[in-house]
């Protein structure tokens, strides 16, 4: 039976194209912060695009500047519990970033967001604050985030990674993996974090964010006492839309800034701290080397009409469910435990796209040709479906080789 089709021979119909479908101042070198004044530079503590959105400093506001030496583990602030920022609502889907623009000093205004979301086949926009502070005496790029809206925005693995977007709801800061291990930055520690004021906070975890040149995220609340940018950065997803014009369409909307095309190779998140692939692309790849012959562009065609790569994971009309729409009845002989916790989750996409590459492998997919185009039916029971898996998968191949 095919994953998605409910009825082995029973032709899917068309979707409906109207639906939602299935990414200064300075004293003694510091930078120091002040909300409305961000400058970009070029470099970054993880080797990505930004080094720092400092601050001029501006007058009369005080610099602070922190005492050297270890992370403070004694007073310094009220406990923060894990209650107190607010509830975390559930991971429900991951959205891949497509392109990531910082604005060229000020915060980006409502009216160019609301441009950004009515850019051609534009999904998702989400708009962060940022900016610059210090941390173990190394400025680092920063954005002030609500952890319930933005780890949707992150790899897989950092997204379901709940204890750590608990840990940011309740006041606490996350660092790339990275700056946790350059910093040597210890979870449940304290440690003085410099902008326009300086409190201390408690590390409460790393992950990988899959962002180049930001290295910290903060809660919103931390983020505007310590001084960022409001509205400072975007990122935007639009599945479907070559990024480089995507970039261009982008730029022109901000009137110049700094936007990538995160798709770029040197911005791919090979891993996340785990070693696992920390992007839908690096999924996708993985998973299609379990069957010789398999083109990843085939998984990833699959992924983008079944769910739109998790965008729309629930329940379909004929019952499918997860990532990659599998009937459960075909999961439980197909699901794979892609990332060796023990479970073969069908709502996973570490399991579910392994097991779209074990399903299709089983039919003869890696044999390519007819038997490519017959495995594809299987997953389906409707030529339309496997022409339209077909086209998208030569459209990844075009863009990406």
């Amino acid at each position: 039976m095919p994953p998605s089709s409910g009825v082995p021979g029973k032709k899917k119909p068309p979707p409906d194209k109207s639906a939602k479908s299935a990414r200064g101042g300075r004293r003694r070198g510091l930078p120091v912060l002040a909300a409305g004044i961000a400058v970009l530079a070029a470099g970054t503590l993880g080797g990505g695009v930004y080094t720092a959105l400092t601050s001029e400093k501006r007058s009369g506001e005080e610099t602070v500047t922190p005492q050297a030496g270890a992370p403070t583990t004694g007073p310094g602030g009220p406990v923060t519990n894990l209650t107190d920022g607010g509830g975390l609502a559930p991971l429900k889907r991951v959205v891949p970033p497509d392109v990531l623009a910082v604005s060229g000093g000020r915060p980006i205004t409502a009216a160019q967001i609301a441009k950004i979301r009515k850019l051609g086949k534009v999904r998702d926009v989400i708009a962060v604050s940022g900016g610059a502070v210090q941390l173990q005496g190394r400025s680092i790029n920063t954005f002030a985030v609500d952890p319930s809206a933005f780890r949707s925005w992150t790899p897989p693995g950092t997204a379901k990674k709940t204890e750590l977007w608990s840990a940011l709801a309740g006041g606490q800061f996350v660092a790339s993996s990275t700056a946790a291990e350059q910093l040597q930055l210890a979870r449940g520690l304290r440690y003085p974090v410099v902008g326009r004021t300086m409190p201390t906070l408690v590390m409460g975890g790393s992950g990988a964010l899959g962002l180049p040149g930001i290295d910290l995220l903060v809660g919103r609340k931390a983020g505007a006492d310590i001084g960022l940018v409001p509205n400072v950065a975007v990122l935007v997803n639009a599945p479907g839309v070559d990024p480089a014009k995507l970039v261009r369409a982008v730029k022109k909307v901000l009137s110049g800034g700094n936007v990538v095309n995160l798709h770029e190779g040197k911005y791919q998140t090979p891993a996340d701290g785990g070693g696992r692939p920390g992007s839908y692309l690096d999924l996708y790849k993985q998973a299609a080397t379990s069957c010789p012959g398999l083109s990843w562009t085939v998984l990833a065609a699959i992924g983008q009409v079944e769910s739109d790569h998790n965008r729309n994971p629930g329940r379909s009309s004929a019952g499918a469910l997860g990532p990659m729409q599998f009937m459960p009845a075909t999961w439980k002989a197909y699901g794979v435990d892609g990332d060796g916790d023990g479970k073969a989750d069908i709502m996973n996409p570490y399991d579910a796209i392994p097991g779209a590459a074990k399903y299709l492998c089983a039919n003869g997919a890696g044999r390519g040709g007819k038997q490519l185009y017959r495995a594809v039916w299987h997953y389906n029971h409707a030529d339309w479906y496997v022409q339209k898996v077909l086209a998208l998968a030569r459209a990844y191949a075009a863009r990406y080789t």
